[in-house]
């Protein structure tokens, strides 16, 4: 493996003003969810010039894609691309990448090229896949739906965030739209003659609110109104809300998520409004680590330059690798920037998301990934045991 790893550390570095060249592009053309046209043709333009055969669109999403290089003997590893930027960026309300998903693309695609270049040392196939709209849609839930994981055998993914931690989390999520429709009429003369949709909206928040007593401590429910009425003179005809549900774990979810929509088919009882429900979003799983792909990485990051580990929980958002985690073995964590004077999704992020400091973690992550990689695809007892763990994961 020594001889490898030297290998491995050649090509970084010959290749280092590309791989930043990567984080660079994608930065400076931050695109919404499902938009990344430039930022998806950048990364396979680079793809297909450096041997991988692409498949772009993939799967009937037009900004994902498939690269693969390599061949069937041996097992499949793919490195997961993100590429989309957040709504928003201060006042002027703009696409940014305050959330690093450019350095995502530089270290997942890094990791790829660095491995295509030393090919005769393995045998297996190399994937990236494209995955647009994370901070959206969460278009990996789509394409696990649609098989893009059925022959991946371990998936690699870091994240930029406050600290170096590979005790990452998800919580699972449900969005939930509720639609009321009653009967308009005149707020003073004719009230009785009316039926109020904002009345079914209203006593929906108080069940839910009065729910959240009844739940275990790692529920997270937020909503807001969405159309609460025309003018306060007129017996709201049409309300509608929306609302997250999130949880720990997929199968309490579950449970959560029918109590809520309970809540809201009262209220449409209680003001004999007629209720539509829809989910508006992808449902999102939590995250399950493999922790023998944690300890691969832990061991290879620390090869690689990382010193400080956090051991401290997160507090956990959603994310659409949880589906891809129920899928695949998947090893997923997070690299540290900023030391502490910012978080992801904050404006100020973006002085760090390409940094040089982000960009020598870059290169550092890409050969703990290509380590990582490497020794999977030469130790048929390690895959056995990361494959074993994850059936047994998917039993409890």
């Amino acid at each position: 493996m020594e001889d490898m790893e030297k290998q491995v550390d050649s090509v970084v570095l010959e290749l280092k003003e590309k791989l930043e060249g990567i984080s660079d592009y994608i930065f400076e053309h931050p695109e919404l969810g499902d938009e990344e046209y430039l930022s998806s043709q950048y990364l396979v333009n680079i793809l297909l010039e450096n041997g991988f055969k692409v498949q772009y669109p993939y799967l009937g999403v037009q900004t994902a894609f498939r690269a693969e290089l390599g061949d069937d003997d041996g097992i499949t590893i793919a490195f997961l691309a993100e590429y989309d930027a957040l709504p928003y960026c201060g006042e002027e309300k703009k696409a940014a990448h305050t959330c690093g998903h450019n350095w995502i693309a530089g270290s997942t695609v890094g990791a790829a090229l660095a491995l295509s270049k030393i090919k005769e040392v393995f045998t297996g196939k190399v994937v990236v896949l494209g995955t647009p709209a994370e901070e959206t849609i969460g278009r990996k839930i789509d394409l696990v739906n649609k098989g893009a994981f059925d022959d991946i055998d371990a998936v690699f993914q870091m994240h930029l965030c406050e600290t170096t931690n590979l005790k990452a989390k998800a919580l699972a999520m449900d969005s939930w739209g509720f639609e009321f429709k009653g009967k308009a009429s005149h707020a003073a003369a004719y009230p009785h003659e009316g039926i109020n949709a904002l009345d079914a909206i209203n006593l929906t928040f108080a069940g839910i609110n009065a729910l959240r007593q009844q739940l275990k401590p790692d529920v997270r429910i937020h909503g807001i109104i969405t159309e609460g009425g025309e003018a306060p003179n007129i017996i709201p005809e049409r309300c509608t809300c929306q609302f997250y549900v999130r949880s720990e774990k997929r199968s309490y979810l579950t449970q959560v998520s029918e109590k809520v929509k309970n809540c809201a088919k009262g209220a449409a009882l209680m003001t004999g409004a007629k209720l539509d429900i829809k989910q508006f979003e992808n449902s999102y799983d939590d995250l399950v680590l493999n922790s023998q792909l944690i300890e691969l990485m832990h061991k290879n990051l620390k090869k690689a330059g990382f010193e400080y580990f956090s051991s401290e929980d997160e507090l956990p958002g959603s994310t659409d690798i949880g589906n891809v985690s129920y899928k695949v073995p998947t090893m997923y964590g997070n690299v540290g920037i900023g030391d502490g004077k910012t978080k992801v999704h904050e404006v100020k992020f973006l002085e760090y998301a390409n940094s040089a400091e982000a960009k020598t973690k870059m290169l550092m992550t890409i050969r703990a990934f290509a380590y990582s990689a490497l020794e999977l695809f030469n130790s048929s007892t390690l895959i056995k045991n990361v494959k074993e763990e994850f059936e047994k994961s998917r039993c409890q």
